[in-house]
């Protein structure tokens, strides 16, 4: 008998459908019964391409006698991280301030009040070292709920006063400093792994926000730091030296051995890490790696038969069937020596042992006597023809292995990040089929994640809307369509930037200082936070501080400006002390601080232009284009062409210089 779960969007709950567990998803329901009968919660927060969820649903939510203890003295609430990061981040939080660590799936056993009494991760089905059951856990918590209740709900206030701390953030004093980016950055360098790349030991994650704050300084050591790591990532097994794209992290410190799900958000993030390295370097290799990422997403990520085209998929799980049917992780992805030399044989004859050195592949390989293909021996490239012929053999050859399921919601934010890599590399790379498919996404998140009232929702699948959107959709939102406008010159998506900023501001700022998490009319939770590190994605705050700079350069609007500052002086001083965690306040602290460059272009012609500020990284420029005839963007209000001549203004501080008409003339402009 299905559950409540087979109708959510959320193909995570989908999976959970037929567990004999009495699942509801959150909502009123699941909380007045607890209410009601005087009942615990048991959360159970996860995600659909999670491995370590799955094994916790095979072992025990698909156990009728542990899921009839379960019905019986719990009511049982399974929550999507990716689709409700609001009910995510609280219990995260409460199992770090309870535990000490958190994780995925996280277990959250709650008073009918919502608060957290005691908090944990995966459970195996039989004691595990020092780890008990979850049969002994749920027990434990039974007996503890009967015989302690009065304590355990007292201690509601105590919690929330823990979890509601973010909330208390304001500005602090001062302003924003640039001594707060050099204490960063020597923070960066301090804890910089010299021989591996990245920062810190195992596992690794890679630095989106870190790379980018990095490549943002005019010190070719830090630049360094950041381009060593993305090679040091591309050579590695978190790559996927066939298909493209990455993996969410390592295992290893070597970018070796992958955690093998592959998230939209990490593979936008690194697109446009890559691109930016490459104009910082001219290297051809980094501007290939930026491709292949975004064919990766554009050839495995877009479920048209799922709905409308333009929308790409949250992720593809961690594990598939292995040869003998039976669900492993990274069964798609590994490669035994036999299979491998038998593929390369065929499609590479004479140089199979160059190709075995080269992706280090090896008679009993290092993850479960298989190998994860990763650049060991750079020295042994075989020719380009030969590498690509051995690489389309296998990719068709892993193409008929059970494929990774794919979680087909589409997610606000996580598609915006997707625009903003997709029209910057297009514009960039000269690749107008980027640019195309960041235009349909942008178009399909307003045909299909905005309801009635025009507000942003946070998810959509078969045809149905998820919850209501979050700060970091609304302001990743707003910045992926400046980044679109500032590559397509279509300022229908300057002024949807400006009208998602809007609401951002309305529904999510706090008039004390920054941005909650959730609108003021979202539901009541225990708390209400603000999401404030950049790990693994953005920040919210941090993200719309950096849109609404960006918009006030290009409006002239000081109003955005100052409520973006008054958010970073509430980032600056922890984004100073740890800033592995805190990369995209930084680039936003460093724009604030920035003697920012405006660029108008006007005419029917502005390629010429365009080639000369797409050549290089320039972090700390806006730029605005059109006709001569003004339009929505302030930026280009009376500034005509040159004797009908297309022309380039290049302003600072909203005081522009003589108009030019040549890009020698620009380019000496914008080197002053």
């Amino acid at each position: 008998m299905p559950n409540r779960l087979a109708e959510e969007t959320s193909p995570y709950l989908r999976q959970h459908a037929e567990n004999p567990v009495d699942w509801y998803p959150w909502g009123q329901e699941a909380l007045t019964r607890a209410r009601d009968e005087g009942k615990p919660i048991l959360l159970s927060v996860g995600y659909a391409s999670c491995h370590w969820c799955h094994v916790m649903a095979h072992e025990s939510f698909e156990d009728d006698e542990t899921a009839a203890y379960m019905n019986e003295h719990f009511v049982n609430v399974k929550v999507d991280r990716e689709e409700r990061p609001d009910i995510d981040a609280i219990y995260i939080e409460a199992a770090q301030a309870i535990s000490g660590h958190a994780g995925w799936p996280l277990t959250a056993f709650l008073t009918p009040s919502q608060a957290p009494f005691f908090v944990g991760t995966y459970f195996p089905p039989q004691p595990r070292g020092e780890m008990p059951s979850f049969r002994m856990l749920m027990e434990g918590v039974t007996k503890a709920w009967t015989e302690q209740r009065d304590e355990i709900e007292a201690g509601r206030e105590r919690i929330v006063k823990v979890l509601s701390a973010t909330a208390q953030l304001t500005p602090g004093e001062g302003d924003l400093s640039p001594a707060a980016l050099d204490h960063a950055l020597l923070g960066l360098a301090e804890t910089y792994d010299t021989r591996l790349g990245g920062f810190g030991g195992a596992p690794k994650f890679p630095p989106h926000s870190v790379i980018d704050f990095l490549l943002a300084q005019a010190e070719e050591g830090y630049r360094e730091i950041a381009l060593d790591t993305l090679r040091a990532m591309a050579a590695g097994g978190i790559h996927d030296q066939l298909g493209g794209g990455f993996s969410r992290y390592s295992v290893d410190d070597r970018w070796h051995i992958p955690h093998f799900e592959k998230m939209l958000y990490d593979n936008a993030l690194l697109a446009r890490n890559y691109l930016h390295a490459f104009q910082c370097s001219g290297d051809e290799a980094l501007a290939e790696v930026c491709r292949s990422t975004l064919d990766w997403m554009l050839v495995e990520m877009l479920p048209e038969q799922h709905g409308p085209s333009g929308g790409f998929a949250a992720a593809l799980d961690a594990d598939s069937l292995d040869a003998s049917g039976h669900s492993e992780e990274g069964a798609f992805y590994a490669w035994p020596k036999d299979e491998f030399v038998e593929v390369v044989g065929g499609a590479a004859p004479g140089h199979v042992d160059d190709l075995l050195s080269y992706w280090g592949v090896i008679d009993d390989g290092e993850f479960e006597g298989a190998n994860v293909l990763f650049v060991a021996a750079p020295e042994k490239r075989p020719p380009a023809d030969v590498l690509a012929a051995a690489r389309k053999a296998l990719y068709d050859h892993r193409a008929e292995r059970h494929w990774p399921e794919r979680d087909d919601k589409r997610i606000a934010s996580w598609n915006a990040l997707a625009i903003a890599a997709l029209a910057e590399a297009g514009a960039v790379l000269s690749e107008p089929r980027y640019l195309d498919a960041a235009i349909e996404c942008a178009e399909f998140i307003e045909r299909e994640l905005r309801d009635g009232d025009g507000r942003l929702r946070r998810s959509w699948l078969d045809g149905r809307q998820g919850p209501p959107a979050y700060l970091e959709d609304y302001a990743y939102v707003a910045a992926a369509y400046l980044t679109l406008y500032e590559h397509c010159f279509d300022e229908r998506w300057f002024v949807l930037a400006r009208e998602t900023a809007a609401q951002m501001v309305k529904y999510f700022a706090d008039p004390e200082g920054g941005f909650f998490t959730t609108a003021g009319d979202h539901e009541e939770l225990l708390v209400r936070r603000k999401d404030v590190d950049d790990n693994p994605i953005p920040s919210g705050n941090a993200a719309a501080a950096y849109a609404l700079l960006r918009l006030s350069a290009l409006t002239g609007d000081d109003n955005y400006r100052k409520i973006a500052v008054e958010t970073l002086r509430i980032l600056q001083p922890i984004a100073a002390r740890h800033p592995q965690g805190f990369g995209h306040s930084l680039q936003a602290i460093g724009f604030a601080l920035a003697d920012v460059t405006e660029v108008a272009l006007v005419g029917d012609d502005l390629s010429t232009f365009t080639s000369v500020l797409r050549s290089d990284f320039q972090p700390h420029r806006v730029v605005a284009g059109g006709a001569g005839d003004g339009g929505e963007v302030p930026l280009l209000r009376e500034r005509p062409t040159v004797d009908g001549t297309s022309a380039a203004y290049v302003c600072r501080n909203f005081a522009c210089q003589a108009p030019v008409t040549s890009s020698e003339a620009l380019t000496a402009l914008l080197s002053t």
